[in-house]
């Protein structure tokens, strides 16, 4: 069962990032996964997680949809 998680920072206003982010994973690989979900979250966090295992942090790495739906389905 393969569960993604996107935690996005509420008080920062990454919620449309989060929902692009949300929506370029389901259009690349809703066949291959279970559960997708959306945590709201504060302080800065903005990073995606597949069953658990981060492969994307903002305080990492550069913002990109496409290499974030890249890493997802690499990790899938």
């Amino acid at each position: 069962m393969t569960e993604i998680e996107i935690e996005y920072c509420v008080p920062c206003g990454f919620r449309e990032r989060a929902l692009d982010v949300e929506r370029a994973i389901l259009n690349g690989v809703e066949q291959e996964i279970d559960r997708l979900s959306l945590v709201m979250g504060d302080h800065g966090v903005f990073s995606v997680r597949v069953d658990g295992r981060t492969v994307y942090d903002k305080d990492e790495d550069e913002f990109d949809v496409d290499d974030i739906v890249r890493e997802v389905r690499s990790h899938l």
